[in-house]
């Protein structure tokens, strides 16, 4: 599969300068970590604005959106280039298709990811949901078993519709911690995480609204309800990640395919064999001898025995 075509971050120039002024900064950090290209894979259910969301951190329209259209199959890798580094997004369908795990685009879009390092991961869901089901946990669990629980040291959870007023008069920001911790239960148990597992406490929760009618500050800037810039907060956040020190990680072919079944418990034979030997063919062979032992011959077979002799 060829590489995508790496162009120039022109999106860069359309964020509002007070944006652009904190990008240049977090490109700076990143450059004085060696750090010169970043790989974000974005996923989660469909319909929770992840296309949306790959388009507001590039800052153009970079990928094709139709809400009267099915998601497709093929995931999408924009590259954007700017100073020296590269910025890769990667735009995948939603895992959810008919109330079940859509398996046919997860194969696609683990063979798509082959051979590619994951620096961060944008799992994205909607602000305005009021609950989590167990598909939420089965895309999670689906997520963790195709590319290792280690994925979660890397990640980020993006809410989007964040430009909303929650019901019945509940506070914003009290809102958002119910929906944020409600996600991260989910994303403890589908990842199956135990009790004292700090990983999953530690993964950040970022809002983002990608609509129009988002708010702007007096610097232009696209404001929540909570008066966070949440463009340069989300590309902080994802910066911190980046620099937290836990690895990237690469898909090869062992990881999408998982453990050979054929080589599976191939170790365990011998002692199987060694077992069936002591536990079963060895009492069955003393039994057998102790019942020969035992039998009565009868009176004709110790008469000719005798006759014999």
């Amino acid at each position: 599969m060829t590489s995508p075509i790496t162009r120039e971050w022109v999106g860069f120039n359309t964020f509002a300068p007070a944006t652009q002024t904190k990008l240049v900064e977090l490109l700076g950090r990143l450059n004085n970590e060696n750090v010169n290209k970043l790989t974000i894979l974005v996923m989660g259910k469909c319909g929770v604005g992840k296309s949306s969301t790959v388009n507001s951190i590039i800052g153009e329209r970079a990928v094709t959106i139709n809400p009267f259209q099915s998601e497709g199959l093929r995931p999408v890798m924009v590259s954007r280039s700017r100073t020296g580094f590269t910025l890769n997004v990667i735009d995948t369908p939603g895992l959810i298709e008919g109330g079940y795990i859509n398996y046919q685009a997860l194969e696609i879009i683990k063979h798509f990811l082959l051979n590619k390092t994951i620096d961060i991961l944008l799992y994205v869901d909607r602000l305005d949901t009021y609950r989590v089901d167990n598909l939420d946990k089965l895309v999670i669990r689906v997520i963790t078993d195709s590319f290792g629980k280690e994925i979660w040291n890397r990640s980020l959870i993006v809410l989007t519709h964040a430009q909303f007023s929650p019901p019945d008069g509940l506070p914003y920001d009290e809102f958002v911690s119910k929906r944020s911790e409600a996600l991260l239960k989910a994303v403890r148990q589908g990842a199956r995480f135990k009790k004292d597992d700090t990983l999953s406490s530690g993964i950040p929760f970022v809002l983002v609204e990608n609509s129009g009618r988002c708010n702007k500050n007096e610097s232009d800037e696209k404001v929540l309800p909570n008066g966070i810039a949440w463009i340069p907060n989300l590309l902080q956040t994802i910066t911190k990640v980046a620099m937290g020190g836990h690895k990237s990680i690469f898909v090869d072919k062992k990881l999408i395919e998982g453990p050979n079944p054929n080589q599976r418990g191939k170790i365990f034979i011998p002692l199987i064999f060694a077992l069936q030997y002591f536990l079963v063919i060895k009492p069955i062979e003393g039994a057998i001898k102790n019942d020969i032992a035992k039998e009565t011959k009868p009176s004709w077979a110790v008469r000719d025995a005798n006759t014999r002799f």
